[in-house]
């Protein structure tokens, strides 16, 4: 718990893959896939890792020139690589962007995150594969992110970094009966006392309502009772003129 910090500073699949990063057994096949993997950074990308930002969740419309157009504006860029597709050229949605120093590079992964490109909200963090320990590639059942709907939720980097874990003792889930029958009579025992305190709060309702009754009875009766007097004020007031 001393070393805990919200953005992983090595990359392991299964604390990625946990929400506080505590977990102890992986919960999907991916995790499992993530700490077999054998991975080795491409070594035949160029440029400087500690100066390239890695740019993502692209318009697939967006070219190389409009990304030089956005990015240009926080410093000098010495190189722009918009991953495109092998066999159909076209763009993955994602590119890396290389500064030439480092003030550009910071300025621009401080101010460009969530700006919006063609109609996009881009995500903009560090480039990971070389300067992160251990990195598996999101292929492989690693990465940082992920949607809800594929299962596949990893934590610990900038757009979801870890939820800080709360200190509690380890006891199995009693929710489908397990743990032990000390366990289980006493998360029984405790719904027996949320039903009785129910019927308390039912009984003492109850006892409250006639009074209530009685005082609202109380009041209207007030209220007629000075109706009345107001019509005979009024009664003798005429009696007088006349």
């Amino acid at each position: 718990m001393t070393d805990w910090a919200p953005i992983a500073k090595e990359y392991d699949p299964l604390k990625a893959g946990s929400i506080d990063g505590t977990d102890e057994e992986p919960h999907d096949r991916a995790i499992w896939r993530a700490m077999l993997a054998c991975y080795v950074p491409n070594k035949g990308v160029a440029g400087d890792p500690h100066l390239t930002l890695f740019v993502a969740r692209l318009n697939l419309q967006t070219t190389e020139e409009k990304l030089k157009e956005v990015f240009s504006r926080y410093g000098d860029i010495r190189k722009i690589r918009l991953v495109r597709d092998l066999v159909t050229g076209f763009s993955k949605g994602y590119a890396f962007i290389e500064y030439k120093e480092e003030r550009a590079l910071l300025k621009a992964h401080r101010d460009a995150n969530r700006l919006v490109i063609d109609q996009h909200e881009i995500f903009v963090d560090f480039e990971l594969e070389r300067t992160l320990k251990g990195w598996i590639p999101r292929r492989l059942g690693g990465g940082f992110g992920g949607k809800k709907e594929s299962g596949q939720l990893r934590f610990g980097g900038r757009d979801r970094p870890f939820r800080k874990p709360i200190n509690l003792p380890n006891m199995k889930n009693d929710f489908y009966g397990e743990g032990s029958a000390e366990k289980r009579n006493w998360s029984r025992e405790g719904t027996r006392d949320w039903r009785t305190r129910d019927r308390d709060h039912e009984r003492s309702r109850d006892k409250r309502w006639p009074e209530r009754e009685r005082s609202w009875a109380w009041g209207e009766s007030e209220r007629e009772r000075d109706s009345k007097e107001e019509r005979s004020r009024g009664r003798e007031r005429k009696d007088r003129d006349r």
